[in-house]
């Protein structure tokens, strides 16, 4: 059986020519702003978590986060719950598309494949016991191992509808967060095994009628959340958990719908470089939240709104200057292309071909 080899290196794009990816596939411009957006989201959400790490004397003792009552509201209205499902659903497409590539290049694609979750888990353990608790890609790599390369074996109707399944069980029963990871995988998948994802850019109409859905379904139940919050019932959990989705839908055909306006450049410089280095990004923005909150100081249940916004902000400007900076002359970001070394168990290119 042959070894396996690194995908053929693409040129660079030129004038007029469709960038692409490092496995020399057209890159999706799509993709890396919806990865970017998320990113932000995301750090947003886990300002306050993460600066909790300061407090705590070990990083084995566990962190202990005081109420924040309404601390939901407001902000965390349009972004807690909002962004990891988009996060979710991307590295469920990442997956496939990456699987996709390697069936065409090597003997044992799937090989590859557990390599690559493998040494997710390693980063992400370290980034765990290291730096915080709070780490998703841990959580992403077990996910992984246990559902979405299994996966890989059932037809892609059987992966729609257990998708479907396991994104509505978890609302069902009331559970919000990371239980609702495994269907966001699977479906991300599914879109890519049905094409959804190749044809993501050429339609405005879809997004335009599932963005009015999502909607209209996410206004009354983030009031739903509101109400069940303030009232403190037991549905809250599923209003939050649903009422995150909805809104994490509209967020992705909003800016789909964006991208085929006049803001498509200046949506690709805002969210693309960052986008396209999310691991690197989303690794340093731990230790940067660590420094900020030493630096801010009190605890980080008494920081307003703006005072997370300024920390976030601070944070995300130097990142997409250095993004867009190393992505100049790099063909990936650093951890990127530690990741795909180890995926492919060969040295792939880092600069640009002069």
């Amino acid at each position: 059986m042959p070894p396996e080899t690194l995908p053929p290196t693409p040129a660079p794009a030129g004038p007029g020519q469709p960038a692409t990816t490092a496995s020399g596939r057209p890159r999706i411009a799509a993709l890396d702003v919806l990865r970017g957006f998320a990113l932000c989201g995301i750090l947003l959400a886990n300002v306050k978590p993460i600066a909790h790490m300061v407090h705590t004397g070990e990083v084995t003792q566990p962190v202990v986060v005081a109420s924040q009552d309404d601390a939901w509201l407001g902000l965390g209205l349009f972004v807690d719950q909002r962004f990891f499902p988009i996060f979710s659903l991307l590295f469920g497409v990442g997956f496939s598309l990456l699987l996709d590539s390697a069936r065409r290049r090597v003997p044992r694609p799937r090989v590859l494949l557990l390599r690559r979750i493998l040494v997710l888990l390693a980063m992400g353990l370290a980034h765990m016991f290291l730096l915080w608790r709070g780490d998703i890609l841990t959580v992403y790599a077990v996910v992984g191992l246990l559902v979405l390369l299994p996966s890989t074996w059932l037809p892609r109707w059987a992966v729609a509808g257990l998708a479907a399944c396991l994104v509505a069980t978890p609302l069902i029963l009331g559970s919000n967060g990371l239980t609702v990871v495994p269907g966001l995988f699977l479906l991300g998948s599914a879109l890519t095994r049905y094409g959804v994802i190749d044809r993501i850019e050429r339609s405005a109409r879809v997004p335009a009628v599932l963005g009015l859905v999502f909607a209209a379904g996410a206004v009354p139940a983030t009031w739903l959340q509101i109400r069940s919050g303030a009232a403190g019932t037991d549905d809250f959990s599923s209003w939050f958990a649903l009422a995150g989705l909805l809104t994490a839908g509209a967020y992705v055909c909003a800016l789909l719908l964006l991208l085929r306006t006049p803001l498509r450049p200046v949506l690709q410089r805002a969210f693309a470089p960052l986008g396209r280095m999310a691991l690197t990004n989303y690794l340093s923005a731990t230790a940067l939240v660590l420094v900020a909150a030493r630096l801010v100081g009190g605890s980080p249940d008494d920081w307003s709104q703006t005072t997370v916004l300024l920390i976030a902000g601070v944070i995300l400007v130097p990142q997409w200057l250095v993004s867009t900076l190393w992505l100049r002359r790099y063909r990936q970001g650093p951890l990127e292309w530690l990741w795909r070394w180890a995926t492919w168990a060969r040295r792939p290119p880092l600069r640009h071909a002069s």
